[in-house]
């Protein structure tokens, strides 16, 4: 097994608040989390519906916040490696999304 956790993490709602495309506001506490989830040497992925030109900023807009990620919308090399294949379902720890519902909550 690994020596690392990793954490998917959505990007509008989430790590920055806006609603798709709009860029906005930074959620400072949770970025600031993952970069130190990173620096203990944890893997991040960004996990998130956008494609395209709206992927593209996003990831720009990441690294103006100094956050960095090991995959974005996609499993770690690592991963595929290890099951020989790659999976449309994100291998992960964590995941971390505004839409998320906690493990005790009806969702619909």
């Amino acid at each position: 097994m690994n020596d690392y956790q990793i954490i998917a993490v959505d990007f509008d709602g989430t790590l920055c608040y806006s609603e798709w495309p709009a860029l906005g506001e930074p959620n400072r506490k949770l970025i600031e989390y993952l970069k130190q989830w990173r620096r203990k040497g944890n893997k991040l992925i960004l996990w998130t519906c956008r494609a395209g030109e709206a992927l593209e900023h996003a990831v720009s807009w990441c690294t103006e916040q100094e956050l960095e990620f090991d995959a974005v919308n996609d499993n770690l090399p690592e991963i595929v490696e290890r099951y020989g294949n790659n999976s449309r379902k994100i291998t992960c720890d964590y995941y971390i999304d505004d839409r998320a519902c906690l493990p005790d909550a009806v969702c619909m």
